[in-house]
C-alpha cells in the first residue's frame, strides 16, 4: 500500500469559525482540488488560518506543516470566493514553495455555484491570472451546485 500524501489546509482568517465541512467533504469524495488524490490514501496533518490580512500566519505555519509531513498546502476555496478574494493568494503560493519547499494548491473544495454566480457579475474573474488559480475547484454545475 502507498504512504498517504500528507496534506494541510490554510484557510482565510475571514471564516477562522468555519468548521471545514465544505473541504473535508470534498477531501472525502475527491472532489475539487482533491480529485488529484483519486485513488491515493490522504492524511490531513494541518489546518489553520493565514491570521488576516496581509497573512501574518503564513510565515509561520509552513514550519510547523512541514514538520508534520506536509507535503501539499492547499489554499482553501474560501480565498478564492470571498468578496473580494484574497489578495495575496499568489504572494502565499510563491513563498510556501520558495521558502518551505512544498506544493502549494489553490483551492480545496468545488466553488459553489452562487459564489460562481456572483463573482460572474462581478467581473471579478476576467484576469487570466485566475485561470490556473480557479481550474482545480470549478467542476460541472451538478458538482457546483452540490457546493451550494
Amino acid at each position: 500500500m502507498n504512504d498517504p500524501v500528507k496534506i494541510g489546509i490554510v484557510i482565510c482568517d475571514r471564516y477562522r469559525r468555519c468548521a471545514g465541512g465544505k473541504c473535508f467533504r470534498a477531501l472525502r469524495n475527491r472532489e475539487g482540488a482533491f480529485s488529484r488524490y483519486a485513488g491515493r490514501e490522504v492524511e490531513l496533518v494541518g489546518y489553520t488560518t493565514c491570521a488576516g490580512c496581509p497573512g501574518g500566519n503564513v510565515e509561520y505555519l509552513g514550519e510547523e506543516m512541514v514538520k508534520n509531513g506536509v507535503e501539499v498546502v492547499h489554499l482553501a476555496t474560501g480565498l478564492i470566493v470571498g468578496y473580494p478574494p484574497c489578495p495575496n493568494i499568489d504572494a502565499f503560493k510563491s513563498f510556501l514553495e520558495e521558502r518551505y519547499g512544498v506544493e502549494v494548491v489553490c483551492g480545496t473544495h468545488p466553488v459553489p455555484q452562487k459564489y460562481l454566480d456572483m463573482h460572474t457579475r462581478l467581473g471579478t474573474w476576467r484576469e487570466p491570472r485566475w485561470e490556473p488559480v480557479l481550474a482545480p475547484v470549478m467542476p460541472d454545475e451538478a458538482t457546483r451546485r452540490a457546493y451550494d
